[in-house]
């Protein structure tokens, strides 16, 4: 039997480029997608699901975590707070949604556990993220600890983050290299037809094709 890995895919550039680093690996591909009642869901599904199977996934999980949406506080899932447009903040921004990645590797390492998967792909960047605590290296490295103490003996699980230590433009032209179908992707945090341009996520994400000299293919306001 190949060898089989999870790979978190939220429809954006990062997963996406994660996930073909994988492939690319010889992986043999379990695509995860998670819907949260985030403002761009639809858009970010949308894009998964073209993600997955230009990746020829051996089977797709679409989880569904209306949860968020009740513990509000951040601008993502509460609607009555706005995202910000002002450029980077200072600190943990409003668009921190409460552990996210922690919930996100959870779940999935149960889906790795089941599948006999030997990693789990997540497409964290610490260097460009926007100041979200459960983006850096240091506290995946303790989920992957946690998460091998809290599963059967058989289970070795790593959590693999090919992009942690990148910039944003080096991922554009990684993903460009390896052919991953940018346009396909998603960042934008406020629209889902045209993006805004001007939310953290639109900003990192144009920065870094402007940075690497090619222009982003997706439609913008």
């Amino acid at each position: 039997m190949k060898k089989r890995c999870v790979c978190i895919i939220s429809g954006g550039m990062d997963s996406a480029l994660s996930a073909k680093l994988a492939q690319n690996e010889s992986y043999e591909i379990v695509a995860v997608h998670f819907n949260y009642n985030q403002r761009t869901e639809q858009k970010e599904l949308e894009c998964f699901r073209k993600i997955a199977d230009a990746l020829n996934a051996v089977e797709s999980y679409e989880i569904d975590l209306p949860f968020f949406e009740h513990i509000g506080a951040s601008a993502l899932t509460d609607k009555r707070i706005e995202v910000p447009t002002g450029g980077i903040e200072e600190g943990v921004p409003v668009t921190y949604v409460p552990f996210r990645n922690g919930i996100f590797l959870s779940i999935a390492a149960a889906i790795a556990e089941k599948h006999g998967a030997e990693a789990l792909y997540i497409g964290v960047v610490e260097e460009d993220s926007s100041g979200y605590p459960d983006c850096k290296e240091s506290y995946i490295e303790q989920m992957q600890k946690a998460i091998n103490l809290g599963t059967k003996d058989e289970t070795h699980l790593a959590i693999k983050m090919p992009l942690v230590a990148l910039k944003k433009s080096q991922i554009v032209q990684k993903a460009l290299a390896l052919g991953v179908p940018l346009a396909d992707t998603w960042s934008c945090y406020k629209e889902q037809e045209r993006a805004c341009g001007v939310c953290d996520s639109c900003r990192l994400r144009l920065k870094g094709f402007k940075e690497a000299g090619v222009t982003d293919p997706i439609p913008y306001v």
